[in-house]
């Protein structure tokens, strides 16, 4: 059934009848109120200082108007409903609501929890900072092999003992490459974060000494040890710690917990859904940009769906339609120098580039491509490479040359030396595939001005102009 659209001139009582806390109601779709409130934030958000083409509230209005329209089409065809666009949109909005359910206290629990299973974890040796010199020595080596690295080792030392710098020493002789180039620094290690014996090794060290040479699993080391400490106190660490937890998702682990608690609590009534949609409603009923951005983005996808099924995929997947298209406006499409439509190819064989143009005289153009790859490029040989394009003068050297004779002969290639083009120079497009991006853009705008038509034709629409006068001026 078709209904009108309506346009009130004159101040028109109902929307301000309707109006709730000074809010009144500056326009009415489909029956639905759209409050001054929710216009002003949609305005302001798409006519800021850095929006190039601004619009004033008169111009705005019938952009807002098809917007709100096209949500319309899209809840009575219940794409509200779709499990993909209900996981999207409970996703944005969870991320602007839980950090609303997180407290200061809450947050400062999980911090000081963390820090102390940090601190536990480290234990009562605390910290150390070593730099090591490794010579590797492979498992089941050979005595001669043992013998050679633990000579190494020691020379090592008995140059550390006669005052050679240990940071140079691990530069040059550390085969631990990926510490060698910082001067053997392992930088902070607690105790279980790397082999016994090397841990036993440096906790028993004081700082600024250096080890004998001693072996692990993995070969024969000198520690230097740069220095020693405990964890530093909570109240120091806390700004880092905090940080180091907000990366990987604090607010969200204390909000999920906190909405977890408050579903458990109700005995059963609520999902932890429920209570994310009832935190929603409380927040959006005391912030209105909070609740007009939830919206925007619901509206948004929306409207995403709805273009997407009745203008943006039906225009391009219309072939008939942007044929039509094109043929009815040829001549609004022109280009500033010719094109070269067809294909370039390159032979092993000169003898092929007649048996390819012969060829492709008895085929489509649209077959070409697999034709040619079918009839000279069976299993592994290949006689010929190809390539097909609507092609402009610098795309392809070849047809540069070959067609739009440029003085500049391209080498051969070496395995393919003899080069030919197929192909139509046109000096306008021919057909709509030829401009594929600038006919579909403009058959889309067409489509999308025919949606607009039927969706005014079937929705009421209802402004009240004496409202829309007080924008931004109340």
């Amino acid at each position: 059934m078709k209904k009108s659209f309506l346009l009130c001139c004159s101040l028109c009582l109902a929307g301000w009848a309707q109006a709730q806390g000074g809010d009144p109601v500056v326009m009415r779709i489909n029956g639905k109120d759209v409050p001054r409130s929710e216009f002003e934030y949609n305005f302001n958000k798409n006519n800021g200082e850095n929006v190039v083409d601004r619009k004033t509230v008169d111009e705005y209005v019938d952009l807002f108007v098809n917007y709100k329209l096209k949500v319309e089409a899209a809840l009575d065809a219940r794409y509200d409903t779709l499990s993909s666009f209900k996981k999207e949109f409970q996703s944005y909005r969870d991320q602007q609501i839980r950090p609303y359910f997180v407290t200061d206290s809450a947050e400062e629990k999980e911090i000081k929890a963390y820090y102390n299973q940090v601190k536990a974890s480290i234990g009562p040796d605390g910290l150390a900072y070593p730099a090591h010199i490794m010579v590797l020595l492979p498992q089941k080596a050979s005595a001669e092999a043992q013998a050679k690295a633990k000579a190494r080792i020691d020379s090592i030392y008995t140059a550390l003992k006669q005052g050679a710098d240990f940071a140079d020493l691990a530069r040059q002789c550390s085969d631990d490459k990926g510490t060698a180039g910082r001067g053997g620094e392992l930088g902070w290690i607690a105790r279980r974060q790397t082999l016994k014996v090397f841990e036993d090794t440096v906790f028993a060290m004081q700082k600024g000494t250096y080890s004998q040479p001693f072996e692990s699993e993995v070969g024969y080391h000198i520690v230097f040890l740069k220095d020693k400490k405990q964890l530093e106190p909570y109240g120091e660490l806390k700004p880092q710690l905090k940080r180091f937890l907000e990366q990987r998702g604090l607010k969200n682990r204390i909000a999920a917990m906190v909405a977890d608690s408050l579903a458990k609590a109700s005995g059963g009534r609520l999902t932890v859904e429920d209570v994310m949609e009832q935190k929603t409603r409380e927040l959006c009923a005391k912030d209105n940009d909070l609740k007009y951005l939830i919206q925007e983005y619901h509206d948004g996808l929306l409207l995403y769906e709805i273009s997407t099924k009745e203008v943006w995929d039906k225009a391009a997947k219309d072939t008939a339609g942007l044929e039509a298209y094109f043929k009815e406006h040829k001549s609004e499409y022109k280009w500033d120098a010719p094109r070269y439509r067809g294909v370039v190819y390159h032979c092993v064989d000169k003898g092929l580039v007649k048996d390819v143009r012969k060829l492709l005289k008895s085929v489509d153009e649209d077959k070409w491509i697999d034709t040619l790859r079918a009839s000279f490029n069976q299993d592994s040989v290949k006689q010929i490479r190809v390539e097909k394009n609507l092609f402009k003068k610098g795309d392809n050297a070849y047809v540069d040359y070959l067609v739009f004779k440029e003085k500049k002969k391209p080498e051969p290639l070496k395995k393919y030396p003899y080069t030919a083009v197929y192909g139509k120079k046109l000096k306008k497009p021919g057909e709509w595939t030829d401009v594929r991006g600038e006919v579909i853009s403009d058959y889309q705008t067409v489509c999308e001005d025919e949606f607009v038509r039927k969706l005014r034709e079937t929705y009421t629409v209802e402004i009240y102009k004496d409202v829309l006068n007080t924008v931004n001026k109340h």
